[in-house]
């Protein structure tokens, strides 16, 4: 039988010690997409018990080539907290983390609150007050990357880490679906990408979010945080490496490993 507390304390635990479990959807084929979440809530309230605060939010497999990358074909989500980010050109420590991938996105800051259901890509743009290049470090803390979609869900989206590059302002206008990605590991192209293959626009993937809370009592808030999901392949994180997410118009993004 499922035991949301014991579970969420599994994640929790895990993502302290920086190992993995068995798949969560092998041990209890019952699990679904509510139980999943529900896991998710416990684990994000004793990660706040433990003094990390909520900053936002981050959205997982909104791009076709994540989906098949990783074998999750519905988009899910996570919580971001503020221990997760790593300043431009910080460090990622690897000893942290289980199998780290990095994954490049445009995160949007949001001025106003988003409440579901029925947001468009247009509600999100006006709520929005700027938009900035991002990478994700996503990780699992399940065996071998062995994950169904209760799987990643339960495990807060896979979420690990965020390198945050500078903030731009976002005026009418801005074309955000124009933009295009280079990730590069220490100066060498590893993965290209279009702004639409995070649901046909950055904005929509954000949309999705608001509406998806919505259906468990939630919402996006003023000032939040929010990664609206990769726009090419996760690339394995090697150490003592440089990596960097060139944008066409938002700038760069860049970190290291150790």
């Amino acid at each position: 039988m499922v035991s949301i507390p014991e579970l969420g304390h599994e994640i929790f635990a895990a993502e302290r010690a920086a190992r993995a479990v068995a798949p969560l959807s092998e041990r209890y084929p019952e699990l679904d997409a509510a139980a999943a979440y529900a896991i998710q809530a416990e684990y994000a309230r004793l990660r706040e018990q433990s003094g990390a605060t909520l900053i936002g939010r981050k959205i997982g497999a909104t791009s076709q080539a994540i989906q098949e990358q990783l074998g999750v074909g519905t988009p899910d989500y996570g919580h971001l907290f503020d221990d997760m980010v790593i300043a431009d050109g910080g460090e990622v420590v690897l000893s942290e983390l289980v199998a780290p991938l990095v994954e490049p996105e445009i995160a949007f800051r949001l001025g106003h609150e988003l409440v579901g259901p029925g947001l468009t890509a247009d509600d999100v743009l006006a709520a929005t007050s700027a938009v900035c290049p991002a990478m994700e470090i996503i990780d699992s803390r399940v065996t071998d990357w062995r994950i169904a979609f209760v799987d990643t869900v339960a495990d807060n989206g896979s979420s690990a880490r965020c390198v945050v590059g500078p903030e731009t302002e976002l005026r009418p206008g801005t074309d955000l679906a124009g933009e295009v990605v280079r990730l590069s590991e220490e100066g060498v192209p590893v993965a290209e990408g279009p702004a639409t293959a995070a649901l046909g626009h950055p904005a929509t993937a954000v949309a999705w979010l608001a509406n998806a809370l919505a259906g468990y009592g939630a919402r996006l808030r003023a000032g939040d945080l929010v990664l609206s999901g990769s726009l090419t392949r996760a690339t394995p994180l090697k150490p003592g490496r440089e990596y960097t997410a060139t944008f066409k118009n938002l700038g760069s993004v860049s970190c290291r490993t150790r």
